[in-house]
């Protein structure tokens, strides 16, 4: 019977392979969505740690702030068959899509005002080259 080698990564080695700091790692780990093992001063990193700060980073990117990917992390830690996570994604997935919406929405306006001023300016910088030009 083979024994499977647990293959384990250092924080540097998963800093590197993210392009973050470990600074960045270990704040993760303070929120508790990571726990690695500890030896001595050493943290040592699984393969779950690893997939654990992929998803953490792609929720960052998706505007998941850390305590909804925790609240996700712990579902999935309590419900193996995925409903009650599925759903919560779900709910998260739509609230964060209703607001950018209107953030997309508030972009359009200020686009709008700042067009409106944009030509304002314009229009008034000709009346004081005309202005000057008389004189």
């Amino acid at each position: 019977m083979a024994t499977q080698k647990t293959v384990t990564f250092s924080i540097s080695e998963l800093a590197k392979e993210f392009d973050i700091t470990t600074r960045s790692i270990r704040f993760y780990e303070d929120q508790g969505l990571i726990i690695p093992e500890r030896k001595g001063q050493t943290r040592i990193y699984n393969r779950r740690d690893r997939v654990r700060l992929k998803l953490i980073l792609r929720g960052k990117r998706l505007g998941f702030s850390l305590a909804e990917t925790g609240r996700l992390f712990e579902l999935y830690d309590n419900d193996k068959t995925n409903t009650s996570q599925l759903d919560t994604i779900k709910t998260i997935i739509s609230e964060k899509k209703a607001a950018l919406i209107q953030q997309l929405d508030d972009i359009k306006v200020v686009l709008m005002e700042l067009d409106t001023l944009e030509k304002r300016c314009e229009i008034a910088h000709k009346e004081l080259n005309k202005s000057i030009n008389l004189n």
